[in-house]
């Protein structure tokens, strides 16, 4: 994969997980959000950071995938979490990593297993400490494994 394509691509991960998360915060629809980040987010500047040219294309496949397809989703995910935990008690933005990946390992079998890993991982890292870093690449990991053997 060239740089600029992976770099367009990690932007539109990142971006993903920041429009899911505003997605679950008000309720807004797919059309309306992906109009939104078109016009105002994505390779914009907003407040004095340059935000990088993401793949829309892509962008708009795990937007529109994730929320086509939340409760299959929904359902991995919280089988891979531990006895006591529910994926209600998931942080928000953890909630959108996850989901995202997931659906990137169930749905782009165009992108390598440890690729979509290593970049949510990354993404987790934008928000989160190493620990949880550590946890979106376990989980992604065990989902990988089952749903790509």
């Amino acid at each position: 994969m060239s740089k600029p394509r992976s770099k367009a691509r990690a932007a539109a991960r990142l971006a993903a997980v920041q429009a899911l998360y505003q997605m679950d915060m008000e309720s807004i629809g797919v059309a309306r959000l992906l109009s939104e980040f078109h016009a105002h987010r994505l390779g914009a500047e907003i407040e004095d950071a340059q935000y990088a040219e993401a793949d829309i294309d892509f962008f708009d496949d795990l937007v529109a995938g994730v929320d086509a397809r939340r409760a299959e989703i929904d359902a991995l995910i919280e089988a891979k979490l531990g006895e006591q935990w529910k994926i209600g008690r998931l942080d928000k933005t953890m909630l959108q990593v996850l989901r995202a990946g997931t659906y990137e390992l169930l749905a782009r079998a165009d992108v390598p297993t440890a690729t979509v890993i290593d970049e949510y991982v990354d993404v987790a890292h934008a928000f989160f400490d190493e620990k949880d870093a550590k946890f979106v690449n376990g989980l992604l990991d065990t989902v990988a494994k089952e749903k790509r053997a």
